[in-house]
């Protein structure tokens, strides 16, 4: 794909995104920016969700993953369907009973000033380091594709990637969200779909052949009983459901989105009717895994040494023009529907948790410190994604990003402990205990195979430090 036919379509994508902005924030406030005013459709906000809890890592990840895993992700997506039923059923309904704008303020009426905090800040912590991440990525691909003809430097990609972000967002907030990953995730399953078209066109294969090629290829062995393995059955499928409950039920971003529907009845369709299409869509993606694999073997493509280059390298270099411009519109909006969200809800939680901000109230002081913080996250994210750059290590940006899912595990022993016991913490222990419990996690992840006999641990990590979390909250507590 040519410099100029890349910028052709992010520019037009980018102002569809603004334009989008304009209309969501010509009627907006301050109360529109962090809750939308509680008048988002629920059906706009189940399927705008898809987009967000698919990133640009999923989006390019999972497909390759198939030659390796096979489609043992599965197992956790159908885990996904357990925690999203809890979060539907407990969760959602405190939240809207307490009337919260920032989830973490229930540890506050739970626990006290300093679990609020903590709760909080480790949100921060991992939202900075997933939306770095994932910016990176896509900084990197209009890097390749478009910024290096011109010998652009990185920091001045990344510099624009931001502040287009920071554009759309700054005015109506989640407001313009709601609507904006709604013609992301368009774009991203556009993508999937379109490409799986045209490698049955070259492969010769109806609809029918497709489904024939799937299901009878090695591939597609969806379960996994060896008890030892990382991707066992029942070890995926807990995870699934805790990762499901922690990272969407006790993230600020993903529930952002839940509390702008106009009651708890809207919020729990929204809740059941995404967790139901995401299993189709993941579908899709682990099917379009085994047709590029395919496509490669029956073209004798060389395949890349990682798995992720498989799309990028076929759609960019091997399928049509059409397929570039539809492979860069999915991953872009991939990319940007976890971005865009995570900057809003950085904002949010930072000037609620934090700063103390009446979001209900319409001033000059109020505005003007939301923009502040608004552009103070956009600066941190600036700087994190150069630290991931100096760093240039893939193996070492990767070993960052999965430690960001140690970060969760203290949300997750806080919430269970405050929702399954009627213990008072000690709350001035609290942010001893969340720091403590992830280092201890890290030591019996390194020591498991001889601690017990040739254990593994795989993403069932997060269950263990929410474990180690709810334990310490328990002996620092009290009847």
């Amino acid at each position: 794909m040519s410099p100029l036919l890349v910028f052709t379509v992010i520019a037009s994508y980018f102002l569809l995104l603004i334009l989008i902005s304009y209309l969501t924030g010509r009627k907006s406030d301050t109360l529109s920016f962090f809750t939308a005013n509680k008048q988002s459709p629920w059906f706009i906000v189940a399927f705008g969700m898809i987009g967000t809890s698919l990133s640009g890592v999923t989006f390019i990840s999972v497909p390759g993953w198939v030659a390796d895993t096979k489609f043992y992700y599965f197992q956790m997506v159908l885990g996904y369907l357990l925690g999203y039923f809890v979060i539907a059923t407990v969760l959602m309904p405190i939240y809207y009973k307490l009337n919260l704008v920032t989830i973490y303020t229930y540890l506050e009426k739970r626990f006290g000033y300093w679990s609020y905090k903590t709760g909080s800040a480790f949100f921060l912590l991992s939202r900075v380091i997933g939306a770095s991440f994932r910016l990176f990525l896509v900084a990197g691909v209009l890097q390749i594709g478009f910024f290096n003809a011109f010998n652009v430097p990185f920091w001045i990609t990344i510099l624009v990637t931001i502040s287009l972000i920071w554009v759309y967002t700054l005015k109506a907030g989640i407001k313009t969200i709601v609507w904006t990953d709604t013609l992301q995730t368009f774009f991203m399953i556009t993508a999937v779909v379109v490409t799986i078209f045209i490698i049955a066109k070259e492969l010769n294969l109806d609809t029918v052949g497709v489904f024939k090629t799937v299901i009878n290829s090695d591939y597609s062995t969806v379960f996994n009983w060896d008890w030892q393995s990382e991707s066992n059955f029942f070890k995926q499928f807990i995870s699934g459901a805790f990762i499901a409950i922690v990272m969407t039920g006790l993230d600020q971003d993903m529930m952002q989105k839940n509390l702008t529907c106009r009651n708890i009845k809207d919020a729990k369709k929204n809740m059941f009717w995404f967790s139901i299409t995401l299993i189709p869509v993941n579908l899709i993606f682990l099917s379009l895994g085994v047709l590029l694999y395919v496509y490669a073997s029956k073209m004798g493509i060389d395949l890349p040494k990682s798995t992720d280059e498989l799309y990028p390298m076929l759609a960019l270099n091997n399928f049509s023009a059409l397929a570039g411009v539809i492979f860069l519109l999915g991953v872009t909006a991939a990319a940007f529907s976890s971005a865009d969200s995570a900057l809003t809800a950085l904002t949010t939680s930072f000037s609620v948790d934090f700063l103390n901000l009446k979001v209900n109230e319409e001033n000059k002081n109020i505005n003007k410190t939301k923009k502040l913080v608004h552009i103070g996250f956009s600066l941190v994210l600036f700087l994190v994604i150069l630290v991931f750059n100096v760093l240039n290590d893939k193996s070492v940006v990767s070993a960052v990003f999965t430690a960001a899912g140690y970060t969760y595990g203290p949300i997750l022993g806080l919430f269970a402990f405050g929702l399954l016991t009627k213990r008072q913490v000690i709350d001035k222990a609290v942010p001893f205990i969340a720091v403590v419990s992830p280092i201890l996690l890290y030591f019996i992840n390194m020591y498991s195979k001889d601690l017990l006999f040739g254990y593994k641990f795989g993403f069932e990590l997060l269950i263990v430090n929410g474990f180690l979390t709810f334990l310490g909250l328990f002996v620092f507590s009290k009847k």
